[in-house]
């Protein structure tokens, strides 16, 4: 790559705990957040009333302001891994769409255009700590061996993915209540008095977390079994007979019929603690899924308690993944195109005790 004047950024696509760098490349971005309360500078203020840092708010500045156009950036996991290096495209744009990427809201969008992405999902290694930790961007040193590996990149033009069509810069994703939810699992045909029993185990598990936030207590991953999965997951048609905590490994193992056994297995629903990140627990949930023995085990479910990510086995027996369908109660949406899969009505059905495969 041919680097004269412009600038050479790292951004971080989240943490060794929660990556989102696939999407980066997927989508030609780079993502920055907090970004729920809307478009920069127009943020600054109620970002200072809710309480942000001075720093935080000094790098979204750096992120609108100092990042130019054909700047260079380097996507990067930690202080060693690199997944993609790209030049900046255009100007920021505020995408709403990207307000739940598995519980982070990283609205501020700078489109790229990547000239190097990790063959496979396999970064790019470089010695423990060349890379600088820390703050979420840095200017990246010209003196060190990521520059230099940068320098021998081939440069070619590629086309800018295009994104969804739901996303429009300054516009705010339209939101599901709780009425238009049960609205629509009333047409879909459930029955009035499961409807109003769900709809308030959704209003009681919304008031537990908000709890949670305002007494500044994090449950631990027991207490989030217990308090927010069990009673959703009860409302939704499980039965105790049907349903083990933590068996055979499994957080929370649900069976199409008893007895409890590998065979009769139906769901694996590996859960984190609330507002850590759930959908980084698909691998390890696939692998209890694929278990001897569970071949009949046809969902898999990853959660911390408010947001749900379910991923309905394909044809070929493997799991997908991306999720099918993810839903967040506190942020509850028909689809999430960006991550390509269903909402909260169809995230609802398939942890239904009563969902057949089509």
């Amino acid at each position: 790559m041919n680097i004269d004047d412009e600038e050479v950024w790292q951004i971080a696509a989240g943490d060794t705990k929660r990556s989102y760098a696939d999407l980066c490349l997927r989508w030609g971005v780079v993502l920055f957040g907090p970004g729920d309360q809307g478009p920069w500078p127009d943020c600054e203020i109620p970002l200072r009333n809710d309480g942000e840092t001075p720093r935080k708010i000094g790098m979204i500045r750096m992120y609108h302001e100092d990042i130019k156009c054909h700047d260079v950036v380097v996507l990067r996991l930690g202080a060693s891994e690199v997944y993609g290096v790209g030049r900046v495209e255009g100007s920021v744009a505020w995408y709403d769409d990207f307000g739940d990427i598995d519980g982070w809201d990283i609205q501020h969008v700078r489109r790229v255009k990547w000239c190097w992405k990790a063959p496979n999902g396999e970064a790019k290694q470089f010695p423990t700590r060349t890379l600088k930790r820390g703050d979420t961007i840095h200017r990246l040193d010209r003196a060190g061996p990521v520059f230099e590996w940068i320098l021998g990149i081939p440069e070619h033009d590629t086309e800018l993915p295009e994104l969804p069509l739901s996303c429009r810069s300054g516009q705010r994703v339209r939101r599901m209540d709780i009425p238009e939810v049960a609205g629509h699992l009333f047409d879909q045909g459930t029955a009035a008095g499961a409807i109003n029993e769900l709809t308030e185990s959704m209003l009681g598990l919304q008031q537990i977390v908000s709890w949670y936030g305002r007494s500044d207590t994090t449950p631990s991953e027991r207490e989030t079994v217990v308090y927010l999965a069990v009673p959703l997951l009860r409302t939704l048609g499980w039965t105790p007979q049907r349903m083990a905590v933590e068996w055979n490994r499994i957080d929370i193992g649900l069976f199409d019929r008893l007895p409890r056994a590998d065979e009769n297995l139906a769901v694996v629903v590996e859960v984190k603690k609330l507002g850590m990140s759930c959908l980084s627990a698909n691998t390890q949930g696939a692998q209890y899924a694929r278990g001897s023995g569970r071949e009949r085990c046809s969902r898999l479910v990853v959660t911390d308690g408010i947001r749900y990510g379910i991923y309905v086995k394909e044809s070929s027996g493997a799991f997908p993944e991306s999720p099918t369908a993810y839903m967040n109660l506190n942020r509850m949406v028909r689809s999430y195109p960006v991550l390509g899969c269903e909402g909260t009505p169809e995230a609802l059905s398939l942890l239904a005790a009563d969902w057949r495969a089509g």
